[in-house]
C-alpha cells in the first residue's frame, strides 16, 4: 500500500523547502507553495539554475493557521502569519503575510518566457535578499487575481511553480538512482535534489507515479499533466548552496532519456481541493493505458 511519506511546500520559489505534517491542497497545490518569488531588477525570476545560493534562504510562515496554509483564516492583527527568512551569516528577515494577499506594488514578472504580475513586497525584504545573493533583486507574491492556466494531460492552475501545481516522486525511484550512483562510485543524493512536494512510499518498484492518471489522497484528488524534465538545479546541494554536477543528471541520462531531456518524477494538477497529511493512502483510480504499471 502506497501512503504519503513526505509533504513538502516552497514558500519562496526557488528556496529551500519547508516539510509539513499537513496541509491544505488547493487548485494551485499545497498552501503557500511558490507564493513568493525572487526576481532581479528587470523582473526575472531567480532559479538556482544560476543562483545556487537560494538553497541557502530558509523561509518558514508562522502564526495562524500556517501548517495548512490557510491564511484566509487570519482576521486579527495578532493573528496574520507572517514569513520569515533565514540565512547563514545574516539576522533572519520577518515579513508579514497579507491574508488578503493585497499588499504590495504590482510588478511585471517573467517566468519561463511567460509574463504575469507579481507585487512588490518592499525595499526592506529585497535589500536582505539582495544581501544573501550578492546581486539586486526583489521579493514579490502572487496577486489575488492571477489566473494561470497550466496545460499537460489534465490541465489546472499554480502559483509561481514552474508548470504544474503539484510534483511528486516515489522513494523507489530514489532508490533505483542511488544504487545505479553507487555502482559507479558516485554519492547517493537525497529526495531534496528533487523539490518533490508529495514523497511517496510504498510501490513494489520504481517509477510509478509516473504511470498514475488520476489519484485520490486525503480528501484531494490530482490528474497526471506530464513527467518531470529534470534540470541543472538537481545538481545542488540543498544544504550548502553548491553545485556538485554532473550527477545525478548523468547517471539519469543512462536510463531515464526522452526526447525532451531526462526524466524524474511525475507533475500533477489538482482536480478536488482538501486537506491532505503525512501517512494518507495514496488511492490510483486511473492508471496509464488502463493497467496497473509493471512496477506495482
Amino acid at each position: 500500500m502506497a501512503r504519503i511519506a513526505a509533504l513538502v511546500h516552497y514558500p519562496v520559489k526557488g528556496c529551500a523547502g519547508v516539510e509539513i505534517t499537513e496541509g491544505l491542497l488547493s487548485d494551485a497545490g499545497l498552501g503557500h507553495d511558490r507564493t513568493f518569488m525572487v526576481v532581479d531588477s528587470d523582473g526575472g525570476f531567480l532559479s538556482q539554475r544560476k543562483d545556487p545560493r537560494l538553497a541557502l534562504v530558509r523561509p518558514a510562515i508562522i502564526g495562524a493557521m500556517a501548517d495548512l496554509g490557510d491564511v484566509g483564516a487570519a482576521t486579527e492583527v495578532e493573528d496574520i502569519p507572517r514569513l520569515t527568512l533565514a540565512a547563514p551569516g545574516i539576522e533572519p528577515f520577518s515579513l508579514a503575510v497579507d491574508p488578503s494577499g493585497e499588499t504590495g506594488v504590482p510588478m511585471a514578472v517573467r517566468l519561463h518566457g511567460l509574463s504575469f504580475s507579481g507585487l512588490d513586497q518592499g525595499d526592506e525584504v529585497a535589500g536582505w535578499l539582495s544581501t544573501v545573493l550578492s546581486r539586486p533583486c526583489r521579493l514579490v507574491r502572487v496577486p489575488p487575481d492571477h489566473d494561470r492556466l497550466t496545460g499537460g494531460e489534465t490541465p489546472g492552475t499554480s502559483g509561481f511553480a514552474d508548470s504544474s501545481a503539484v510534483l511528486a516522486v516515489s522513494l523507489q525511484s530514489l532508490a533505483e538512482l542511488n544504487s545505479r550512483l553507487e555502482a559507479r562510485g558516485a554519492t547517493p543524493v537525497p529526495v531534496n535534489r528533487f523539490r518533490p512536494n508529495i514523497v511517496i512510499d510504498g510501490w513494489h518498484g520504481p517509477h510509478v507515479e509516473d504511470d498514475m492518471r488520476r489519484f485520490e489522497v486525503g480528501q484531494a484528488e490530482l490528474g497526471f499533466t506530464n513527467v518531470a524534465i529534470r534540470c541543472a538545479v538537481t545538481t545542488v546541494d540543498q544544504a550548502t548552496g553548491e553545485r556538485k554536477g554532473p550527477e545525478p543528471l548523468r547517471t539519469l541520462a543512462d536510463y531515464r532519456r526522452i526526447a525532451g531531456g531526462v526524466i524524474f518524477g511525475a507533475k500533477f494538477s489538482v482536480t478536488r481541493a482538501g486537506k491532505i497529511s503525512v501517512g494518507d493512502e495514496v488511492r490510483v483510480t486511473r492508471w496509464a493505458e488502463d493497467g496497473a504499471p509493471s512496477g506495482e
